[in-house]
């Protein structure tokens, strides 16, 4: 093999310019045949320390270039094990390519930044929920409970591989396990599967330009206002299809595609549009509208129809580095579904906020929230669907990359109305821990 790629070297110098002078400080000027470099070339690989281009091979159909050969004694000198006469053959090649490794090393940060072009990120985490409600019909199926406890264990790992300057995709890969059944979580059927499994939560390409973004995929679906520490108050969940955001502080954002939830039984998923205006600043407001269609939704909305549009509002203020106050409407023209409200809405206010890489910051936040009629899929980690009351959370970074978190919920089930009941009273407790890599 070090012959044949010898030989292949040999070629390449001959097939290389004859001249006898050229520019040391130019990459791409091509190793005379008769330069010094050969013989210590050869006597390298012949050592077994010149190894080509990494393949097995010196590609000897192409002609070799002095910032080709400075690339073998980098490699070369990156060695270090090796016999005192090889050294000083490297030696003498650094210094007679010195010019060309320092543009090595310029070009070797640049192939360093591609070669580093996929980047994962991910986490470990914990979280224990307990809910409580007054009477036990919380749902039409009979499954209705007057407490159920939940303790989950959730991996999730986030690549990220740039393409080019300007594109990039991305994916989310979630395994869930049930601690206390020592099982999979099924959320459809409410209930334990014995089936392990990684599903893939979201995957996407995305082009950022200057003040225009699109992405193409299934992608994340977040409600405008879910910047506030509650979280989203109409959307937190995903779709498939592209979403289209351009602007600076005033940005327009559309979306279109098809969005799954756990509650479609002929459907599996509904049509979904998506159209938002958001200004971001000190003072943060904007309007969103959401539209959807599916058959499935039938059974809440005014005269049957199948399609159930959301108009909603927030604002927010920032009134220092701490301090942040921020509120939210949302409203369904089209939601009947017995005496649930067809508004809803929150207010919260936050202070601080934990920083994953600053062991000891902390925040919390109190916030009055009804999520009701209008909210899709909303973020339920406090107050739960179908409930209005306060509530209360914090978080504190306990180690570098370690946060804990937890959160209270107390106040009104909206669904005893609907059950005919004065027993509404429904609270919640939430606790994690998370562990970021």
């Amino acid at each position: 093999m070090k012959k044949t790629l010898v030989s292949a070297l040999a070629a390449a110098l001959v097939v290389g310019a004859a001249g006898t002078t050229f520019a040391a400080a130019n990459p791409f000027s091509d190793v005379p045949r008769d330069h010094w470099a050969y013989d210590a070339v050869t006597q390298l690989a012949n050592d077994g320390v010149v190894e080509g281009y990494g393949d097995g091979t010196f590609r000897g159909d192409r002609n070799i270039t002095r910032y080709e050969m400075a690339q073998m004694v980098a490699k070369a000198m990156a060695k270090g094990d090796m016999s005192a006469s090889d050294k000083a053959l490297v030696d003498r090649l650094a210094a007679e390519f010195a010019d060309e490794l320092n543009n090595l090393g310029v070009r070797v940060s640049n192939l360093e930044k591609h070669a580093d072009m996929v980047k994962w990120n991910g986490k470990l985490e914990y979280t224990y929920t307990s809910e409580r409600f007054e009477i036990s019909a919380r749902d039409e199926s009979g499954k209705g409970r007057k407490k159920r406890n939940t303790d989950n264990l959730l991996f999730r790992l986030e690549p990220t591989a740039e393409v080019n300057d300007h594109w990039s995709v991305h994916a989310r890969l979630d395994a869930n396990t049930n601690m206390s059944k020592d099982a999979a979580w099924d959320t459809a059927k409410d209930t334990a599967s014995s089936d392990d499994k990684v599903t893939l939560q979201r995957a996407w390409a995305e082009g950022d330009y200057d003040n225009f973004n699109v992405k193409l995929g299934k992608l994340e679906l977040l409600s405008a206002e879910a910047y506030a520490k509650p979280g989203a108050l109409i959307l937190d969940r995903e779709f498939s299809g592209a979403e289209v955001n351009f602007g600076k502080d005033l940005r327009v954002k559309l979306q279109a595609g098809r969005m799954s939830s756990d509650e479609f039984q002929y459907d599996k998923a509904a049509n979904y549009q998506g159209v938002e205006l958001q200004y971001n600043g000190r003072l943060t407001a904007g309007l969103g509208y959401y539209r959807f269609n599916a058959k499935d939704l039938q059974a809440m909305l005014k005269n049957n129809k199948n399609t159930m549009q959301v108009f909603g509002v927030n604002l927010a203020y920032r009134f220092d580095k701490y301090n942040f106050l921020s509120g939210a409407y949302a409203y369904s023209k089209d939601f009947q579904w017995g005496n649930m409200p067809d508004k809803s809405y929150q207010i919260a206010y936050e202070y601080k906020g934990a920083d994953p890489e600053d062991r000891g910051s902390w925040g919390a936040y109190v916030a009055y929230r009804q999520i009701a009629g209008a909210s899709v899929e909303p973020t339920t980690d406090g107050a739960m669907g179908g409930t209005r009351g306060v509530e209360i959370g914090a978080d504190y970074t306990l180690l570098p990359n370690v946060v804990l978190s937890a959160k209270y919920f107390r106040g009104k089930d909206l669904y005893a109305r609907y059950l005919g009941s004065d027993k509404d009273r429904a609270s919640k407790l939430f606790g994690r821990v998370e562990f970021f890599f």
